[in-house]
């Protein structure tokens, strides 16, 4: 389907063009999908997500309902999420490391009417689920040993369900911009939040970035160390290969160096999607080489954080392949400023992806002009509808065609984007914005450092000055002399006011799910104990 026919509100159903189409055009038995214990065709696919798409009608839900999804990157995952969207019915796919209490809120505010949860998940989960009034049933994908009463809805095997149905379904008669699924954001200030996306929008991300700027194609085997639980897993592993019939490689349990070493070698992808975190993590290991362990890949992808020119640039001299950094966000779906394949400035976001605008704006929302600081707001065709539920909020970050990302920017006199932190992470020194990022990554380019968070700090004279987090290679020492060399290199890479007074020893910095650095919780922990001039080193 062409992409302008997308963007007009006309009848349209995302699973005939992710699923209906690969098979009809003769690639049934491709392999779609692949984990640790199982493939899936596409043909296994489809006849699936007919019987899935049944079952749920047979539990009394309607177009619209809403299910939850608290699945590992399994096959069950593709099966569960275009299941329900061939029955109309409204996907919300819920990050696999949450508390019960977190579930809670979320099931409640989502008012799920069944949830889709993997085995292993029903531990954590299921002291909550009998105080869910809106829960119908529990599906447990993992085997009929798993299942078991867990309240007053009904609890099925997700494998007996899907097994008790016909192949046959009639795709509901959604519209392309009627809600196909949610996702949650972080919640890094406040609850998380519902952002509703519709049925178009797969397709726009998996057109705009997957095919424009990655260039993926049938050939192609992706493996995704982000999950399918948010925005840039859900692209990387599942739409963007499933746009062009390509393949995809799912990984259950969490993506540790080891683990995806494992992957790459086993299962040899030719596009890898990572984020910073875990690049340097990998760059740490004594035993990468060329290709990373496959000798077929040709591309890597980064987001959730932006990624340190030096990280960037050693993994090019060790492994042979460039990562395209980009950022992304809930709200947009999928990464909307991205570097290119033949366009690579490491050390910025690269520019925006075609389809998409971007402007860097004051506090007043006054456009900005080259090398000014402000915040970065942006507008496509994969803006989600809004936040559930969140009028006021909804309000402040959809402006119009706009969406206000939070993330402090300046683009440069070629037009490149370069990321200076989140608003909320921002701090002056001397009268002048410093930027996290650009601290912590000229303490990552110095050999003994893994990883850094940068936060300001009060002095005993009640100014603020940067304070650093510090994660060290393996078999680096903690010492006096290594502080001060550290704060050297910062003056000379960054700027003499830009190096932290403090600097703290940590074994590994808090962070979300999806990697991302949580400074909030350093800032929290730094307020609480009364930290300042006392801790400098």
């Amino acid at each position: 389907m062409r992409l302008e026919d997308l963007t007009q509100r006309r009848p349209y159903n995302a699973v005939s063009d992710f699923v209906d189409a690969n098979v009809a055009r003769g690639l049934g038995d491709k392999v779609a999908f692949r984990d640790p214990t199982r493939s899936l065709t596409y043909k296994q696919l489809q006849d699936a997500t007919c019987r899935f798409a049944a079952a749920l009608r047979a539990l009394g839900l309607k177009q619209e309902s809403r299910i939850a999804l608290a699945l590992v990157d399994t096959v069950d995952f593709p099966i569960a999420f275009w299941g329900a969207i061939r029955a109309g019915i409204v996907c919300v796919p819920l990050n696999t490391l949450l508390t019960a209490e977190q579930y809670r809120y979320m099931l409640e505010d989502s008012r799920a009417e069944a949830l889709i949860v993997s085995a292993p998940l029903l531990q954590t989960i299921g002291p909550v689920l009998g105080k869910l009034d809106h829960l119908r049933a529990v599906v447990v994908c993992g085997g009929t040993a798993a299942v078991k009463e867990t309240g007053p809805h009904q609890t099925l095997s997700f494998d007996v369900l899907i097994a008790s149905h016909k192949a046959e379904f009639a795709n509901a008669p959604t519209l392309s911009d009627e809600v196909a699924f949610w996702l949650y954001s972080s919640g890094s200030t406040g609850n998380p939040k519902g952002v509703k996306h519709v049925h178009s929008s797969l397709m726009v991300t998996a057109k705009l970035y997957g095919q424009e700027v990655l260039g993926i194609g049938e050939a192609d085997v992706v493996y995704s160390a982000a999950k399918l639980f948010f925005a840039y897993g859900l692209g990387n592993a599942m739409t963007f290969p499933m746009s062009v019939g390509a393949s995809a490689v799912l990984l259950p349990e969490r993506a540790t160096p080891d683990a995806v070493f494992n992957v790459l070698k086993s299962q040899r992808p030719t596009i890898f999607c990572g984020v910073p975190t875990l690049y340097a993590a990998m760059l740490a290991q004594p035993n990468i080489g060329r290709g990373a362990g496959s000798d077929r890949l040709r591309q890597c992808v980064s987001a959730g954080e932006a990624l340190p020119a030096e990280l960037g640039l050693r993994w090019k001299d060790k492994v042979g392949v460039d990562i395209l950094d980009g950022i992304g966000s809930t709200e947009m779906l999928h990464i909307f400023l991205s570097n290119r394949p033949a366009d690579i400035r490491y050390g910025t976001t690269g520019k925006p992806v075609p389809g998409y605008d971007a402007k860097i704006v004051d506090d007043q929302g006054k456009e900005l002009g080259a090398d000014e600081t402000g915040e970065l707001i942006v507008r496509g065709p994969s803006a989600a509808e809004g936040y559930w539920n969140q009028r006021d909020r909804s309000r402040r970050t959809f402006v119009g065609e706009w969406t206000c990302t939070g993330d402090k920017y300046i683009r440069d006199a070629d037009g490149y984007y370069r990321y200076c932190g989140r608003s909320d992470d921002m701090f002056k020194v001397s009268g002048i914005w410093v930027s996290p990022f650009e601290v912590e990554a000229a303490l990552a380019s110095h050999e003994a450092v893994l990883e850094a968070a940068v936060i300001g700090q009060t002095d005993e004279d009640k100014l603020v000055k940067p304070k650093a987090y510090v994660v060290l290679k393996p078999g680096v020492a903690a010492d006096g002399a290594l502080v001060e060399t550290l704060k050297a290199h910062v003056k000379a890479a960054a700027g003499v006011w830009k190096y932290p007074r403090w600097i703290e020893f940590r074994n590994e910095l808090p962070k979300t799910a999806t990697g991302k650095i949580q400074r909030f919780k350093l800032r929290e922990e730094c307020a609480a104990s009364g930290a300042g001039a006392e801790q400098a080193a």
